[in-house]
């Protein structure tokens, strides 16, 4: 298995990309704490793991707060005695529409949980790794980041500031062998699909997502979680600095 001995938090892992994430991590041998605001959510995810023999923790907590990271680093230090992967998957978008129509509330929701989550994330376990001599972020940005969609600009804006980031991260802490890799999915089957398209979420309107995708469908939590774990493993020890479009040729 290509994470055992590993620990690894995964946030929004309650649902969606994250819950494929934190479940594949596990099937491949990693300990896993399941981050989500929903912790009911948290829960079943991390309950699931246990019942298919995996190690799992549940922990609430909101990604926007810095206390909370600190809480959820120590929890898994409690529970796991180490930690060596951090994925930042936890998301928002404000509603496909033109951009006069999104309010200051929504930009800043937007900005905190995909943005600012990131920096308080870098914050709590960047010392940690330090002491530890190495570690690995995995960043869940979007095809937004590269080619964007209008009606999602501010959506959009934030994903490629999480791109330039963890570029910048990767250039900033290699030395220290921090790996900094970020994964860009293209439109999925998630509890955001109708936020994203800005109307309702019907065969039709889907066909009009799916005509500028080669492959002609959406991305799955699995897509997403196999690419999150090559670049988590040891099999991607040389590779930081990478956004890896998992998007069916979208970008192409």
């Amino acid at each position: 298995m290509r994470l055992t001995g590993k620990t690894a938090i995964v946030t929004g892992a309650g649902s969606g990309f994250g819950e494929g994430i934190a479940k594949t991590y596990a099937r491949e041998g990693a300990n896993v704490v399941v981050n989500d605001l929903n912790g009911a959510a948290a829960e079943r995810v991390a309950s699931e793991i246990a019942l298919a023999g995996g190690k799992a923790i549940a922990v609430t907590g909101d990604v926007t707060r810095e206390a909370d990271w600190h809480a959820l680093r120590e929890a898994a230090l409690e529970d796991f005695g180490s930690v060596q992967i951090v994925v930042n998957n936890a998301g928002t978008t404000h509603r496909n529409k033109p951009v006069l129509d999104v309010t200051e509330a929504e930009f800043d929701r937007v900005y905190a949980v995909n943005v600012k989550s990131l920096f308080w994330s870098v914050q709590a376990f960047v010392p940690y790794f330090r002491t530890q001599g190495g570690g690995v972020f995995v960043n869940i940005a979007s095809t937004a980041g590269v080619r964007p969609r209008p009606g999602l600009v501010w959506y959009n804006g934030s994903k490629g500031a999480v791109i330039v980031a963890s570029k910048a991260l990767a250039v900033e802490l290699g030395g220290e062998r921090i790996r900094v890799n970020c994964v860009n999915p293209v439109i999925g089957d998630t509890g955001l699909t109708a936020q994203f398209m800005g109307v309702e979420d019907t065969p039709e309107n889907r066909q009009r997502f799916l005509a500028g995708i080669p492959l002609g469908r959406f991305s799955t939590p699995q897509d997403v979680a196999n690419a999150c774990l090559y670049l988590a493993s040891d099999e991607a020890s040389f590779i930081t600095g990478v956004c890896l479009e998992v998007d069916g040729g979208r970008c192409v």
